[in-house]
């Protein structure tokens, strides 16, 4: 009886002993809980309007924020300073209007030339290329091998092209055009075609060019007329060798193919900076491509058409390298062995003579003829040059005035 009613309330006070527990861990916890997260909204919900609490407790997350009256979506960074966000659409537009632009001036060539094959047969062939509209009036700069395809191997002889044709954008005739002048060591060419009346292309300065800026190669590439393709200036002052030349170009990816050669070489103003001129090719190798610079070929193309030929500054040796391995075994140094020296030429004046190596030319050192032209073309007629010559065991310097290269040269 007395162990039942201890039983009976030993269970009643538990139960009122742990009533009084959810009791008092409410009071004690969960309100003042509650308390602190209304506090601390209340802080910083009134320190959000104060930008100098509000940038230190949101820290440096950058924020996309349309300003009032814009357009264009602006990046807000922890500096307060806004930058416009690139858009897609904006680059489409530049394209697009490059294209309009430029297309007009950008024209299709056609060249038919014979070809004479081993045996005493003969057929006819032809070749497409693009070029540029430079006056209202006819004239056109390509590439010198879009028409001059002259070569010779055993098997067969390509002659002289017999006839050029012009097409021009959004017209289907085509026209006839002459050569003005070519030149094969920059690889520049100028035509004109009896027509007025045409929209010539607006010349950039190439000098200006960034790498990594937008471009635009326009041509007409394996026959597909007025293609145009788009990329990016991958590198300036790139040496590129062509069968012996040495060529100082502008590198792109934009994509340039068979027929694309002497087609423009854009920038995003509509500008032309480039003549597309070659690619590489062949396993693993993708979009790189080549433009002769405009600011180079400018005065070239001014030269083809007023005296329909190059003038560049003349010497007067024929040579050949004397690379290493023969420097070495006759204990000679490495240079140009002189092995001619043409008559009345400045090298003769000078006191050139067979069998002497030039080493230098106005202190810098050459080792092929190619090295010595190209700056020896960085000079005009008339200037004198220093040249250092090895003769006898011993160098020397001796000063050429360079002359007018004769026409059959």
């Amino acid at each position: 009886m007395d162990g039942e009613n201890e039983f009976k309330y030993s269970a009643e006070e538990t139960r009122k002993s742990l009533k009084r527990q959810k009791v008092g861990v409410g009071r004690t916890v969960f309100v003042p809980f509650i308390s602190g997260i209304l506090g601390a909204g209340l802080v910083v919900g009134c320190c959000f309007f104060v930008p100098e609490i509000r940038e230190k407790v949101i820290g440096t997350a950058n924020s996309i924020v349309l300003e009032k009256n814009e357009t264009k979506p602006t990046v807000s960074t922890n500096t307060g300073e806004l930058k416009t966000v690139v858009n897609l659409a904006d680059y489409s537009g530049t394209a697009v209007e490059v294209s309009e632009k430029a297309l007009p001036s950008v024209v299709g060539i056609n060249v038919v030339y014979t070809v004479s094959s081993f045996g005493g047969r003969t057929a006819q062939g032809e070749a497409e290329g693009s070029g540029i509209i430079i006056s209202e009036d006819g004239y056109i700069v390509t590439n010198n091998h879009v028409i001059s395809a002259e070569s010779n191997s055993l098997y067969y002889t390509i002659e002289e092209a017999k006839e050029i044709t012009v097409k021009l954008y959004n017209d289907d005739n085509e026209y006839k055009a002459t050569v003005v002048g070519t030149d094969e060591y920059t690889d520049i060419a100028v035509l004109k075609i009896d027509k007025t009346g045409l929209t010539p292309a607006t010349l950039g300065n190439s000098d200006n060019l960034k790498v990594g800026e937008t471009v635009f190669a326009i041509g007409n590439p394996v026959g597909m007329e007025y293609s145009v393709t788009s990329g990016i200036v991958s590198a300036k002052d790139r040496e590129v060798e062509v069968d012996g030349t040495t060529y100082t170009a502008i590198q792109t990816d934009a994509a340039i193919n068979s027929g694309n050669s002497g087609g423009a070489l854009v920038n995003a103003s509509g500008e032309v900076i480039g003549i597309n001129t070659l690619k590489l090719s062949g396993t693993g190798i993708e979009g790189i491509g080549f433009a002769i610079p405009m600011s180079s070929a400018t005065d070239i193309i001014n030269q083809l058409i007023q005296n329909k030929t190059v003038k560049r500054p003349f010497i007067g040796i024929g040579g050949s390298s004397m690379d290493s391995y023969n420097a070495k075994r006759y204990n000679l140094p490495e240079g140009i062995y002189v092995e001619s020296v043409e008559k009345d030429s400045p090298a003769e004046k000078a006191g050139i003579k067979e069998k002497d190596i030039i080493t230098k030319i106005e202190g810098t050192e050459v080792k092929s003829v190619e090295e010595l032209n190209k700056i020896k073309y960085k000079y005009n007629i008339g200037d004198t040059v220093t040249l250092t010559v090895y003769r006898d065991s011993k160098e020397q310097e001796i000063k050429v005035t360079l002359s007018e290269t004769p026409e059959q040269d």
